[in-house]
């Protein structure tokens, strides 16, 4: 456990232990605090001892625009967050991401001497199961932000700022657990993205994602490594377990492997240990991979293994998200070029240290990941789950066969990028 952290501020002792419930934090320019606040300055630089501070990359000195980070070490648990965002010396845009690049606001602008608050719940998590047991965690996830033991908040955008924050611990929300592979996860590195990261753009602070994927799981290895383990001790009644899996289930061979075996067996092993805790369980059929044919209609590739999931869901009476069929549509609408754009497509010395061009054709950039989360929502509202009534009011619907435009997507890159590819495809 971390030690707790005693700041002197102005003669008053301000606590933040690991029980505290509330944090509390003023960035405001001067030596005046509010009451109940933490001071910080740009001095403040995370470390264990304090338990909160700058992070990651330069504290920002209010005149450069470059993204900034802010941890808070806090256990396990949901979060709601409120940063109030804006400077009463200049104009301001503003993207806030949390963890792994999980995104919740985009381009907020702020005028000059405007402030505006932007409020969501953020799941935060480590490896540990037990006090005798951890997930067993790939060495490429050591790293990784959404295992370690504090919550990371990344302001990025334009002109990014910050005056105030507000991290609460909260209980009383449902959470979605995510599990799957690499077309779910976190991706934590530019240019890749998945859905996961994106879908909780969309959704306003009365729900909270956890999202469990990694890159190169199959169902069976998923719950092999320990992940199933470890988020089955997070939830609660009430609470959703998404899954999609495919991709990497369909390489495995031998003796009781496929779709209909092996794979049956560890989904419904998932379906099972959730609805003993009173979690509603969804099934996603997977991605399709970007294979077209010589008439521009997407080759499936994932054998019969989209089929299995829809048959479960339909014998278990489960929500079924049918992905599969909607990426089908996407892509084609977007047509063979097009569709590139989609995916982590781009020629040499886009990125730094890549001397070769980048052409994989399973993993999505951000423009993809978003596409595909909100096909992701439009098949949650066809399912009638009863959390998409807290989708934001500014999602206006989406239509597979009608793309958003590339041209309309903005994304601010964050300061870390990976040219090696995710595990699995």
């Amino acid at each position: 456990m971390r030690q707790i952290a005693v700041l002197m501020i102005l003669g008053l002792s301000v606590v933040l232990s690991a029980s505290a419930q509330s944090y509390k934090f003023d960035f405001t320019p001067g030596k005046k605090v509010k009451d109940g606040y933490v001071k910080v300055t740009p001095t403040d630089r995370y470390d264990e001892a304090k338990g909160y501070g700058y992070d990651l990359s330069a504290s920002p000195d209010g005149k450069s625009k470059a993204p900034f980070f802010f941890s808070v070490a806090v256990p396990d648990g949901n979060y709601h967050v409120t940063a109030v965002i804006g400077s009463k010396r200049s104009a301001g845009e503003t993207t806030l991401r949390g963890e792994s690049r999980r995104l919740f606001f985009e381009n907020v602008k702020t005028k000059k001497g405007e402030l505006s608050s932007c409020s969501f719940t953020i799941n935060k998590r480590d490896i540990h199961i037990s006090e005798k047991e951890d997930v067993r965690i790939k060495p490429r996830e050591r790293s990784k932000l959404n295992w370690d033991g504090k919550l990371t908040l990344e302001f990025n955008g334009d002109a990014p700022q910050l005056t105030e924050l507000i991290i609460d611990r909260v209980e009383n929300v449902p959470t979605i657990f995510l599990c799957g592979n690499s077309t779910v996860v976190d991706q934590d590195n530019e240019p890749w993205a998945s859905w996961g990261q994106m879908v909780t753009r969309f959704f306003t602070d009365s729900v909270c994602f956890a999202n469990y994927a990694e890159s190169g799981e199959s169902a069976n290895t998923f719950i092999g490594a320990g992940r199933l383990k470890k988020a089955l001790t997070q939830m609660k009644p009430g609470d959703y377990i998404f899954m999609e899996f495919g991709h990497n289930d369909q390489k495995q061979k031998g003796p009781g492997k496929g779709a209909f075996y092996s794979f049956m067996t560890s989904l419904k092993t998932f379906v099972d240990e959730a609805r003993a805790r009173g979690v509603q369980p969804v099934l996603v059929t997977p991605t399709q991979r970007r294979s077209f044919d010589e008439n521009g209609k997407i080759k499936d590739t994932h054998l019969d293994f989209p089929d299995a999931v829809r048959w479960l869901a339909e014998k278990e009476n489960i929500p079924l998200v049918d992905l599969h069929a909607m990426t089908r549509t996407l892509y084609e609408a977007m047509g063979v070029d097009e569709s590139k754009h989609a995916f982590v497509h781009y020629p040499a010395n886009t990125y730094p240290g890549q001397n070769k061009p980048l052409a994989d054709n399973t993993h999505f950039n951000p423009y993809g990941a978003y596409q595909i989360a909100k096909c992701v929502i439009e098949g949650m509202k066809k399912a009638e789950l009863p959390f998409v009534r807290f989708l934001r009011t500014d999602y206006e619907g989406y239509n597979p066969a009608q793309p958003d435009a590339r041209e309309s997507f903005k994304w601010n890159d964050c300061p870390f990028t990976e040219i090696e590819k995710p595990d699995g495809n």
